[in-house]
């Protein structure tokens, strides 16, 4: 998540499971949320964020060799998992940055002939801030929870859609670079998909959900008023689980992350979920964001929960998310 800056206040400056075929049993009624066999397995979950927020990749700075080694592990698991390069390759070169830098993208097509011709994205970034210069004990901006903890997130929606192939709808899963230093990955990359004629639906942004909020939803999301997406999710999932954070409107955080960068380009439903409210988590762009602070059981029930809604995106039959 971008730096936050004190500015009346302040603001965001930008902010296995069983390897059987799954099984998606949707109700005959359309309020009735998506039943979901697949289960989501905590290792998995704690070991890829463990290696992405690991000092081997100190601190994924964009243009950096730690950030290679990330981009390398991130096209490895797209191979491993079947998701197809979108471009060329998975590498899709950042035009706004002086050093080589990617966002890393892959497709997976919808199982649908008609609907597989137009685009859920999901997304995190993958870059944080690198390594601090003064000399002191722990020098390494791990970012385990801004945003190895999102990527984590997209990646098991992946492997999920991969190995089930539950998705009518094609599916881009992108990682975004550059994103603490003004949303460059996101801003490089919607410009270039609008000249291709990319026909979205909406975006799904994952930001920082490492820890859980003490309070009776399980996330919010950017933007809460301008779409009816945070509604539709909850249907989906039969929960409460999209809330209103009074703080996000205050600190228009629609406008602080990756998301507002497809918005600004498509004016489609594109938002951010988070779990980071202000009061949950103490070391935003801290050396202490580490994987030992992540609560990896959290994540994976947080993965679980959401995976009824991004199928139930991915597959009405008509475009149910909409804006206000």
């Amino acid at each position: 998540m971008k730096k936050l800056y004190f500015l009346l206040p302040f603001v965001f400056l930008a902010c296995k499971s069983g390897t059987s075929t799954v099984a998606v049993k949707e109700s005959k009624a359309e309020s009735k949320p998506v039943e979901i066999t697949y289960k989501v397995e905590e290792s998995e979950v704690s070991d890829f964020l463990k290696y992405l927020s690991s000092d081997e990749l100190e601190g994924r700075d964009t243009g950096t060799k730690g950030i290679e080694k990330a981009a390398v592990f991130l096209e490895d698991f797209f191979k491993k998992n079947n998701i197809k390069p979108y471009f060329k390759t998975y590498r899709d070169t950042l035009t706004n940055f002086k050093l080589p830098a990617f966002n890393i993208v892959g497709v997976l097509e919808g199982t649908d002939p008609e609907l597989k011709n137009e685009f859920v994205v999901l997304s995190a970034h993958y870059d944080h801030i690198g390594i601090e210069k003064k000399q002191q004990p722990d020098q390494i901006y791990n970012g385990a929870n801004d945003d190895a903890s999102g990527v984590t997130a997209v990646a098991q929606m992946a492997k999920y859609f991969s190995e089930t192939k539950s998705n009518k709808r094609s599916i881009l899963f992108v990682f975004f670079a550059g994103e603490e230093k003004g949303l460059l990955g996101s801003k490089s990359m919607a410009p270039k998909l609008k000249a291709k004629n990319f026909n979205l639906y909406a975006q799904l942004n994952i930001e920082m959900i490492g820890v859980p909020m003490k309070r009776d939803y399980l996330a919010y999301i950017t933007g809460f008023d301008k779409s009816n997406m945070a509604d539709k999710i909850n249907e989906y999932t039969g929960k409460k689980t999209i809330g209103f954070l009074p703080k996000e409107a205050e600190y228009k955080l629609f406008y602080r992350s990756d998301n507002y960068s497809f918005y600004d380009v498509f004016k489609k439903p594109c938002q951010s979920i988070s779990t980071f409210d202000f009061e949950n988590f103490d070391f935003y762009h801290h050396v202490s964001d580490e994987f030992k602070v992540m609560d990896i059981p959290f994540m994976t029930s947080f993965i679980q929960e959401l995976l009824p809604a991004v199928t139930k995106i991915s597959t009405t039959p008509t475009q149910e998310i909409t804006m206000k």
